[in-house]
């Protein structure tokens, strides 16, 4: 019932927010627990998402996480599960005992690569890219796994979404990878963020062709989300811009962030939020469909919900 609400949220015409968490790089994710509760915020979005040891950095078990915050706060929790880290064995074994847990949406990405990792010598898996994972899921969703083994007993319905950038130079590249990950059966696709109007329509509209030249048919009602980070500093902004692909920050943003800098951090910070709120209220406006990252800012994630 959790799921099909929340689902049926995501296809309405009703605003739906989700908000990134990242796992602590701890044994424990009750501070994380308590910064949501402190800021009321599960009671103003749909659903959370859990990341999978974003730049390869060690962090807590995405699935685990995304158990303890789902029983926490009876908010569905999409678990980002990453290619770089496991083979189709660990793959599957994980979505098994996930969906047991009733950890039923699955983000699948391909990962940053090892080479970014705190840790020494760690050294990629990457069978192949988040396509397989979203075959697998179809598998499972089937009643048999990889190899077409029967599964006894049989998965409850698992809810496979995928990422998408936000910016190229050639926008029928994005459309080419929409098409493929809603023709591996994506039912939804997160994109990155977004910062201006225009690139958001862009984006709509390379998804709305995506979904008329799949073949799948569960692309018709697959669903575009699009994805905010509020910039609440000139570096982060200028670093994203320059270093982050797939994202583009209007020159317009930058330049005032830079002239806010100027005049004290707490100044940088008025401005960025309050750009970052415009953004925010006009993305909303035109696409009520918005996935939240702030590196566990959940402070942001508040104020610009409202």
């Amino acid at each position: 019932m959790l799921f099909d609400t929340f689902c049926a949220t995501l296809c309405s015409p009703k605003p739906f927010i989700t908000v990134e968490v990242t796992p602590p790089h701890g044994g424990s994710i009750d501070n994380i627990i308590g910064q949501i509760e402190e800021f009321d915020l599960h009671n103003k979005i749909s659903g959370f998402v859990t990341t999978d040891n974003p730049l390869a950095k060690l962090k807590m078990d995405t699935v685990l996480a995304a158990i303890k915050l789902q029983q926490k706060f009876n908010k569905p929790v999409i678990a980002t599960m990453s290619m770089r880290d496991k083979n189709k064995l660990s793959l599957q074994s994980t979505l098994l005992g996930a969906n047991d847990f009733d950890i039923r949406c699955i983000l699948a990405l391909t990962g940053d690569p090892a080479k970014y990792s705190d840790q020494p010598e760690v050294k990629g898996v990457l069978e192949r890219d988040s396509t397989l994972l979203l075959s697998i899921i179809h598998h499972l969703n089937s009643g048999t796994d990889y190899s077409k083994k029967p599964l006894r007993p049989s998965t409850k319905p698992i809810y496979p979404f995928a990422v998408s950038n936000a910016h190229a130079k050639d926008p029928k590249t994005l459309q080419k990878r929409m098409v493929k990950k809603l023709d591996y059966g994506a039912r939804a696709i997160i994109t990155q963020p977004v910062y201006d109007v225009d690139n958001a329509k862009l984006l709509l509209e390379l998804f709305e062709n995506a979904k008329k030249e799949s073949i799948r048919h569960t692309a018709k009602e697959a669903q575009l989300i699009l994805g905010q980070f509020p910039v609440v500093s000139a570096k982060t902004a200028n670093f994203i811009d320059e270093h982050v692909p797939g994202i583009s920050v209007p020159k317009a943003i930058i330049d005032e962030m830079n002239l806010a800098s100027m005049d004290g951090s707490e100044r940088e910070h008025e401005v960025g939020f309050g750009l970052s709120k415009v953004v925010y209220d006009a993305v909303m406006a035109l696409h009520p469909k918005v996935h939240l990252m702030t590196h566990n800012r959940f402070d942001l994630c508040s104020e610009l919900i409202g």
